[in-house]
């Protein structure tokens, strides 16, 4: 890895350069053991440890195919993806790899006994496979974690809508939690030049799926104005729907749970924000009931905020525990758009409230190439930045991880994968000047 690394970190690389190196027959890549699937069977969620069954391994390298590139992994970062393939919630991974792996002669490299995980990367192109034009050796990247075939008409207006449609490093192998990785080169896009590796690396997922869920069409469809409920608002996902809401021109309603993490979207620009637990809302009566008034309360505080007004999107990923007083407090009219589930898939909501007020619920999942690519194109010209709050070195995945898990970080946590250190890899100083406070924003807390 020394050569790889070293003609990274030359200024006087040049294309033939990368294309020359020799590549490894291994690499180091931290990994989930199939034989370890049912290592947490009968323990609560949270007593699920990621430490234990995250592995930081030498694993082979694969072979690269048409349409592929192999990527030296710079940085990466820990998604919530991340944390239910390690603790084999609400599936084992492995499942995943096994379906991919019957498809194709070539998907077969998929299905192996350990898993690669990781859904973000910021790092330099190595090789590329056949019929590859638009990438080439040393070209500095991100990747977003859309793997699709594209075999099938259905995925020819909306590439997500590809039956053979999955989240990369999480339903397919060779993630990139690793100092290397392997992507299908639709995934690639140029990174940011401002940024660190590990800034570059942290949007990808989060920052994608907030622009289809709140911007794009196919999600909110978010308008100049919209008064946007935003839960878990200074979060890996929610802190960028904060800051589309802003740069949009509609008005987030944030959603916290502490006064640090209220804080912190004052600094992004927010002003109506509502700290939960020292509003101390409980939604769920018990296991099974939910309280109605708790809803009722919530909607009044948002009055409260907006001047009299209801919120016309409400941007949900918690799922079960806030999903009713979702459908209550959007107004007549309202979409409520969800990903994700963090607090459990299975969503209870009294229906008079949706079909009575022709409120709509719209589903959201990642995005497509070209959302990915309007997402990382606002992050480059300094219109949307990085969340990174932490980072830990690749042996430390298991360690940032549980503190996803345990909701103990702000924004996004990062990764060092072959990058020796934290701070290297901006081509833009200029740029970054201008932005350097809002870049440092989750840091700085």
């Amino acid at each position: 890895m020394k050569e790889i690394l070293d003609a990274i970190l030359s200024t006087d690389s040049t294309t033939a350069d990368f294309a020359a190196l020799k590549l490894p027959e291994s690499y180091r890549a931290v990994t989930l053991h199939k034989d370890e699937e049912q290592m947490f069977a009968g323990l609560r969620s949270r007593d699920k440890d990621p430490r234990r069954s995250l592995h930081l391994d030498d694993v082979a390298l694969p072979e690269v195919g048409p349409g592929e590139a192999l990527v030296a992994v710079m940085a990466s970062a820990v998604n919530y993806n991340t944390v239910w393939s390690s603790i084999f919630e609400p599936v084992s991974t492995f499942g995943f790899l096994e379906r991919y792996g019957r498809l194709s002669p070539l998907t077969k490299r998929h299905d192996l006994p350990y898993h690669v995980l990781g859904s973000d990367l910021a790092g330099v192109v190595l090789r590329t496979g056949v019929g590859v034009n638009a990438w080439k050796p040393g070209d500095e990247v991100v990747a977003h974690c859309l793997s699709v075939e594209l075999e099938s008409s259905d995925g020819h207006n909306d590439t997500m809508m590809d039956p053979e449609q999955r989240i990369w490093g999480f339903e397919t192998n060779f993630g990139g939690l690793a100092q290397l990785a392997l992507v299908k080169t639709n995934q690639l896009m140029p990174k940011p030049k401002h940024l660190t590796w590990e800034e570059a690396a942290s949007p990808g997922l989060v920052n994608s799926t907030a622009y289809r869920q709140l911007v794009s069409q196919n999600g909110a469809g978010m308008k100049q104005g919209d008064n946007v409920l935003i839960w878990g608002a200074s979060g890996g996902l929610g802190s960028y729907a904060t800051q589309y809401a802003l740069a949009g021109g509609a008005t987030p309603i944030c959603v916290v749970s502490s006064p640090q993490k209220a804080e912190i979207c004052r600094k992004m620009g927010a002003e109506a924000i509502i700290d939960r637990g020292a509003e101390d809302y409980k939604f769920w009566k018990d296991e099974n009931t939910q309280d109605p008034r708790e809803w009722k309360r919530l909607g009044g505080r948002i009055r409260e905020l907006t001047g009299g007004e209801d919120v016309d999107i409400v941007f949900e990923h918690p799922g079960r525990e806030t999903f009713g007083a979702s459908v209550y407090v959007t107004r007549k009219g309202g979409t409520i758009v969800t990903c994700a589930s963090t607090s459990g898939y299975m969503h209870q909501y009294d229906n008079r409230y949706l079909w009575m007020s022709l409120k709509r619920i719209v589903g959201s999942h990642f995005a497509n190439y070209r959302e990915a690519w309007e997402a990382n194109r606002l992050i480059a010209k300094g219109k949307i930045h990085p969340t990174l709050s932490k980072v830990y070195s690749l042996a430390e995945t298991g360690q940032a991880a549980l503190d996803v898990h345990h909701n103990k970080h702000q924004g996004k946590v990062g990764v060092l994968c072959l990058a020796p250190e934290e701070g290297m890899g901006v081509r833009d100083h200029e740029l970054r000047e201008r932005h350097l406070p809002a870049i440092n924003r989750f840091r700085d807390i």
